[in-house]
């Protein structure tokens, strides 16, 4: 298991351990609010202007902001329960070490689509249905094809051909970047109480200080994207990490003359 399947595998676990926690809070809660409510004898209406009124209303409205209170920790539960289901679901990530080659496999069929989008436009402007049917559109579909849209638009709309465009240049963009970092050797660079590290496996720009830095250092680090990693700061350490981007490092090129100002100053 690499550093990015085990990440997954750990929050994963996590949610699934708040989402338990927060199912048996709610049974606890659940519990008790039956047992506030077992006191009243079933159908037993308020007795108006009866002396015990007043704390006969309040037991009623604490028991049914109980069972409210058990039902709000169920439905945490569930969505806890979700977001585990959904981990490592939500796309490419740039933290698998296959992200390139699903990026690519992505590309591939982004740029048929793209390209097929062309040829039927193309073929629509000249009325070619026979030559729609040999790309293997079926008769329904090529009807719709030339059915005109709100704006009198047929085949595929411009701003259709635009966003395949702008989505081809994205995902190119983002394998070249992660290509570029791919390329890079990890490396550290030891500060004044600090160290700076550029970690490829880890897909990580950090900076990991000696002891808690003070809140000015603090606040300079998270205004440049920089995040305290509880995982990452090992026997009283503090590491602030940011994920590995040319913008991340060239941030932490600006940043670390600031630290060191900052360290020096004290």
């Amino acid at each position: 298991m690499n550093k990015f399947q085990q990440r997954q595998h750990d929050r994963r676990a996590r949610l699934e351990a708040r989402a338990s926690k927060a199912r048996a809070a709610s049974r606890i809660v659940y519990t008790a609010a039956k047992q506030m409510a077992s006191v009243i004898p079933f159908g037993q209406p308020v007795l108006a202007g009866h002396h015990s009124e007043s704390r006969d209303r309040n037991t009623r409205e604490r028991i049914h902001k109980t069972f409210g209170k058990s039902f709000a920790l169920a439905d945490r539960a569930d969505e806890l329960d979700r977001r585990a289901a959904a981990v490592g679901k939500g796309g490419i990530s740039s933290d698998d070490p296959d992200a390139v080659t699903k990026l690519r496999a992505q590309l591939a069929e982004l740029e048929d689509r793209h390209e097929r989008m062309k040829r039927t436009n193309a073929l629509v402007r000249r009325d070619d249905r026979a030559g729609l049917a040999r790309m293997g559109y079926k008769p329904d579909a090529i009807d719709k094809l030339f059915a005109p849209d709100f704006a009198g638009r047929i085949g595929f709309a411009s701003y259709e051909i635009t966003n395949s465009s702008a989505n081809i240049r994205r995902i190119r963009d983002r394998i070249a970047q992660l290509e570029k970092i791919a390329a890079r050797s990890s490396l550290e660079h030891q500060g004044e109480s600090y160290l700076y590290r550029e970690d490829i496996e880890d897909n990580r720009v950090a900076f990991i200080f000696d002891a808690k830095p003070s809140k000015d250092l603090r606040d300079l680090l998270r205004r440049s994207g920089f995040l305290f990693s509880p995982t990452r700061s090992p026997n009283g350490t503090s590491a602030y990490v940011r994920k590995l981007t040319p913008a991340a490092i060239n941030v932490a090129a600006w940043l670390r003359p600031q630290i060191d100002q900052l360290l020096a100053g004290r």
